[in-house]
């Protein structure tokens, strides 16, 4: 039989060794610079959720310095320093125009981005086997899929000849973007037209007398859109104008249609190459990953406000359909 001074003697010696691991586990603190899209919150939340399947508690394990630039994009490398001067252990850093925010503020400073479409033309990383320096992170290689976006729209318009392909040249991602979407159409037999805008004022002027140019809309896979999607959505359906996206966040908000990766899945990526670099992987041998999971979204509400008939053998392969 345990005696009672034995049981009270073990039950104290097991709470102090708990007290124990609990002083002596690190608080990593985690500076997350978001840029201020719509989905900030819902992304941020599949990240903790990551890190969470990983082992890792908030509060206990990590703090989340969180800083968003409110979709000013002028205000990331101020808000990148602030990080940097708190000593954050990582910087997680969605988007492109984030991502270069965090590279030039610090050296020194793992950075991990996501959702990233060019890491090597953006001059994030060397290569994305070997990305060199502090950053390395999940890219959505949503360059790559401009001609399958384009192909869907034909499909869904299978008289459609002119294209507008809408995006901000002030981006480096629009460069590589153009030419696949350029490489598309010609194989397509489609007339692309680019349509350039950097600022809000920009995107209402682009819309005046657009149904007279093109017949729908190829959207760059870029921040810029995703944080004024409401303003480009309301823009569009008011002119009855088809547009196609990266993601399902737009055909949520309103627009026709999106194919791209998860954006669930990739933040939870990313937290597998956060918990790596807190292990001691360096960033630079840490090769930047690629989507694995991909979703076609239609928003049939949409197509019937703007009297489209999706085809139902498009309807059938989507991955969700709204409305």
């Amino acid at each position: 039989m345990i005696s009672r001074r034995y049981f009270l003697a073990s039950a104290a010696a097991l709470v102090l060794s708990r007290i124990a691991e609990a002083q002596s586990r690190r608080l990593w603190r985690i500076g997350y610079l978001a840029p201020g899209m719509p989905d900030d919150t819902s992304l941020l939340k599949a990240f903790l959720e990551g890190l969470r399947l990983l082992g890792y508690a908030e509060g206990q394990d990590i703090v989340i310095e969180h800083r968003t630039a409110e979709g000013r994009f002028e205000a990331l490398p101020a808000l990148a320093q602030e990080l940097v001067l708190l000593k954050v252990d990582l910087i997680v850093a969605p988007t492109t125009p984030a991502a270069r925010a965090g590279k030039a503020a610090t050296s020194s400073i793992p950075v991990v981005f996501t959702i990233v479409s060019d890491p090597i033309g953006s001059g994030l990383v060397e290569s994305l086997a070997h990305p060199g320096g502090n950053v390395t992170g999940i890219s959505d290689m949503d360059v790559d899929l401009a001609g399958k976006r384009l192909d869907l729209l034909k499909q869904v318009l299978p008289r459609l000849k002119r294209i507008g392909a809408l995006g901000n040249s002030t981006d480096t991602v629009w460069e590589p973007e153009w030419r696949e979407a350029q490489a598309a159409a010609q194989r397509m037999n489609i007339e692309i037209v680019p349509i350039l805008v950097s600022t809000p004022k920009e995107l209402e002027a682009a819309f005046s007398g657009i149904n007279r140019r093109v017949e729908a809309l190829l959207v760059a896979p870029q921040a810029f859109f995703a944080v004024h999607r409401h303003k480009l959505i309301d823009l569009a359906t008011q002119r009855k104008l088809p547009t196609i996206h990266e993601r399902k966040a737009f055909p949520e908000a309103g627009a026709l249609m999106s194919y791209g990766p998860s954006y669930t899945a990739l933040f939870r990526k990313a937290a597998g190459h956060v918990d790596k670099i807190l292990k001691g992987t360096k960033p630079a041998d840490l090769p930047v990953e690629q989507p694995t999971e991909y979703e076609l979204v239609i928003n049939l509400k949409t197509a019937k406000a703007i009297g489209l008939r999706v085809p139902q053998s498009v309807v059938m392969r989507a991955d969700e359909v709204i409305g």
